[in-house]
């Protein structure tokens, strides 16, 4: 898949997104008004949240889908993985004002009104969410988007929100357990905050051009031992922003070789390259068998002179 097509199903996705948390947000609402739970309370708030990371996310993937231009010749795609890191920080925003309202109602405990109001619209909201983290997932099954993937997270930590509400108010209906909804609320300010992190880490490292994950790159390696032009090869390079890959590296050519031989090799190994890894832009640059490269030597030699 292309990276044109990637970003089109990003942004579908992401609408989908702003669609869901507005209609979550608006039941909630409601439902927060009527049963005065702090359960319900924290559900809320993760889903206005919800609603901001996602119009974050929309923001994230509209950019990175556009072309390279003259500013940005490698394109646009780690405004994604920008959209990402905006998404986590709201996240943890969001755990810390539920923990802080959870501690406070633990230390003066109130029964909760309407449970069965409550029930009713956690019960339609897992329902809604299943349905969207489902389709988002087959999104980034085909794009591999960070910023859908962290834009899920945050619906994932809402369907178990809503569990987690569910259970609260269970509780008390049948056990007359007053004072156990905070504690959920407790619990879910933790989930929330571990998502937070494991969202931040995968956007840093397309941030900072952190390599392919080993089996991806082994993988690469060996479709290109397996082709006969290519010879020899060294100083692999590879990266993703967003959902645009990239992946550069020397191959080695016979010395004797016109330019126009060595080019027309190397067009044959980039074809078949990107056959096997479709959407991955290749860089190749050509050695002639037995070449050592002097760049480090030569640095040495300048920054000697620079001396003198």
């Amino acid at each position: 898949m292309n990276a044109r097509d990637s970003g089109t199903l990003a942004t579908r996705a992401a609408l989908a997104s702003v669609a869901t948390a507005l209609i979550l947000g608006a039941v909630k609402g409601w439902a927060t008004w009527t049963t005065e739970s702090v359960a319900m309370l924290a559900s809320l708030a993760d889903t206005a949240l919800d609603l901001i990371a996602s119009l974050v996310t929309l923001w994230g993937v509209r950019i990175a889908a556009a072309p390279a231009d003259w500013d940005h010749r490698f394109g646009h795609g780690k405004a994604e993985s920008l959209a990402a890191l905006i998404q986590t920080g709201l996240i943890l925003i969001s755990a810390a004002a539920i923990a802080a309202v959870a501690v406070g109602e633990i230390l003066t405990p109130s029964p909760v009104a309407r449970a069965d109001a409550g029930l009713a619209v956690s019960g339609a909201a897992i329902v809604l969410t299943m349905a969207l983290i489902a389709y988002q997932r087959s999104v980034i099954r085909r794009t591999g988007s960070v910023a859908i993937g962290a834009d899920s997270l945050h619906y994932q930590s809402d369907l178990l929100v809503n569990v987690a509400v569910m259970a609260a108010f269970g509780l008390e209906m049948t056990f007359g357990l007053v004072g156990i909804d905070p504690f959920f609320g407790l619990g879910i300010a933790g989930w929330l905050a571990w998502n937070a992190w494991s969202g931040a880490t995968t956007a840093i490292d397309q941030l900072m051009d952190r390599e392919w994950p080993n089996d991806r790159r082994n993988a690469f390696l060996s479709a290109a031992a397996e082709m006969p032009e290519l010879t020899g090869m060294h100083d692999l390079r590879t990266r993703r922003s967003g959902n645009q890959e990239f992946a550069q590296f020397h191959m080695f050519v016979p010395p004797r070789m016109t330019m126009v031989e060595a080019h027309d090799v190397m067009d044959r190994v980039e074809e078949q390259l990107g056959a096997r890894f479709p959407g991955v832009e290749l860089l190749i640059h050509l050695d002639p068998e037995g070449h050592v490269d002097m760049e480090g030597a030569l640095r040495a030699e300048i920054a000697e002179r620079s001396e003198l």
